[in-house]
């Protein structure tokens, strides 16, 4: 492969992003408010690239009934901009319905009321990103020995196109975690696919499923399939004695303020371990108190009349699941008592949570010169930025994927907005501090 030099003018923009999830469409919109006061020398000019067809944020799971664990407060904007026409106040201005949820008295808006809102934004900063492209590289652009430049391929239908950017903004969101040793198949499926299965599973008149999962999205879904499927018996299995609440009392949701992410990044190891072991069930594996007591009402009836549909196998996990010419044969194992119970059901799905997308493949040659702490795990900068040797020039920025260094918000909407208020300053000030490097005489905007 032939090596990309600087020399070539082309456009150059300041930030290509990957990925248009809420993170980078929280950017985009940061970036139209910049641009709107800064006037022609201080724009910063940015495209993101997309393989979906349109803006979409788990659609599998957005449940009619299901609400937001966040406050809408924390939207993509209000939190850096509470002026900003962006926010869902605004939102709901423009939708007609500012009243109507002002007396609803309610913080948690329903998540596809919230996915509307995301829609909404994402149409506004249209211009800014092109959907249906698949990035498949990026490459590093050579000024001597120095990384100038960062060429982002990708391909758009069947055409294949490259960006060139000063900085990269990876915010290639959460992939589906199944447990090792599961493979997904048509009877045995992650929770993200739930929407998109229930449909078309209606005709087939399904009789058990499995539900292996002790999270909210769990028991969602444990929820909805005893409500979709009348006839059918829907068995929960976790290693918890019983689905445990969110923690979301004022003082520890502090562990989601702005400022916690400077404690978090600046404490010792063993400090950041500490903390997410004390605080890890303010997001993980814990389940709205209301929906809680909704499944224990719902077990407690079944037992009045006789009939349990809802089955819940409690300290236990699933040993073996096989699927058949008919179903899957899953084995539960008692962890109290060894005791094994053999279930037929028609469908397994998983309910096993998401792990950040590994950025690293698509960096190619990019990726050996990105810094790694003693774990392996990538080294970052306070600013969201990739350590890397000095000789690259731009910066790498993750949306995600930053957990070990910034705490548990890495991958939440709950700090978004400062999120991405902070990679677009460093981005600034970067730019200005290497306002005299030649190349920044070679700018522009591409088009896509």
């Amino acid at each position: 492969m032939s090596r990309a030099v600087v020399g070539e003018r082309i456009p150059v923009y300041d930030v290509v992003g990957v990925g248009f999830g809420p993170s980078n469409l929280a950017l985009a919109i940061a970036l139209t408010e910049h641009n709107a006061k800064a006037g022609a020398d201080g724009t910063v000019t940015a495209h993101f690239l997309e393989r979906q067809e349109r803006f979409g944020w788990h659609r599998g799971m957005l449940i009619d009934t299901a609400t937001m664990q966040v406050s809408f407060l924390k939207d993509l904007v209000t939190m850096r901009n509470p002026t900003s026409g962006f926010s869902f106040l605004a939102y709901l201005q423009s939708r007609g319905r500012l009243v109507d949820f002002i007396n609803h008295k309610n913080l948690f808006p329903l998540r596809i009321e919230f996915h509307d809102y995301f829609e909404w934004a994402a149409a506004k900063v249209d211009d800014l990103v092109s959907y249906g492209t698949e990035v498949l590289s990026v490459r590093p652009v050579f000024d001597g020995d120095e990384v100038a430049f960062f060429d982002v391929q990708a391909r758009s239908g069947g055409e294949l196109i490259e960006l060139r950017a000063r900085n990269l903004v990876m915010g290639t969101g959460l992939r589906p975690n199944l447990p090792e040793g599961v493979t997904a198949g048509e009877r045995v499926w992650h929770n993200s696919r739930l929407l998109h299965r229930v449909e078309g599973l209606k005709e087939a008149d399904p009789r058990r499923f499995v539900v292996v999962g002790a999270g909210q999205s769990a028991a969602e879904v444990a929820a909805l399939l005893h409500d979709q499927f009348p006839r059918a018996e829907v068995c929960a299995v976790f290693s918890r004695y019983g689905y445990s609440p969110a923690d979301d009392s004022p003082f520890v949701n502090r562990i989601f303020d702005p400022e916690a992410v400077d404690h978090f990044y600046g404490a010792a190891e063993p400090v950041k371990q500490r903390l997410m072991t004390y605080h890890g069930a303010t997001n993980y594996s814990a389940v709205d108190i209301e929906l809680i007591d909704e499944l224990y009402r719902r077990t407690y009836r079944e037992k009045v009349q006789g009939v349990e549909r809802l089955k819940l196998f409690n300290v236990s996990r699933p040993v073996e699941v096989t699927e058949t010419a008919t179903g899957v044969r899953t084995t539960i194992e008692s962890l109290a008592t060894g005791v094994r119970t053999v279930l037929e059901a028609d469908h397994v799905i998983y309910s096993t949570g998401y792990r950040p997308a590994d950025p690293t493949p698509l960096l190619g040659e990019l990726g050996a010169r990105c810094g790694r702490d003693e774990e392996g795990r990538l080294r970052i900068e306070r600013d969201y930025r990739i350590v890397t040797e000095p000789a690259l020039r731009g910066g790498i920025y993750l949306q995600g994927g930053t957990e070990h260094t910034h705490g548990i918000t890495s991958s939440l909407l709950s700090n978004t907005a400062v999120r991405v208020g902070e990679i677009l300053r460093s981005i600034v000030e970067r730019r200005d501090a290497d306002a005299e490097r030649p190349e920044y005489a070679v700018s522009g905007t591409g088009s896509v």
